[in-house]
């Protein structure tokens, strides 16, 4: 058997890898999403992400997707050009 997926709209914003961004999305998305730190304390160019499956690393240029659910995970690059385009 296939199958199609459905067709959903769904919100994404790039992350550039800066702390100004880290910190926007940290804002938008309250405690799902913050920036990463090493061991120094010093801003590692990450983002942190609470995920259905855990926490996942979302790096520059990476997509931070909002599912359907409301849910949140980051996406790379290239798999997010060949799955969602601009509406």
């Amino acid at each position: 058997m296939k199958f199609r997926k459905k067709p959903v709209v769904i919100e994404a914003e790039q992350f550039d890898g800066s702390f100004e961004c880290a910190e926007k999305l940290s804002i938008m998305y309250a405690s799902n999403v913050w920036p990463s730190f090493d061991s120094q304390d010093v801003f590692d160019g990450r983002m942190k992400i609470h995920t259905l499956e855990g926490v996942m690393t979302a790096n520059a240029g990476d997509w931070i997707i909002t599912g359907v659910n409301g849910e949140r995970y980051p996406c790379k690059p290239d798999i997010f050009e060949k799955t969602y385009e601009q509406v």
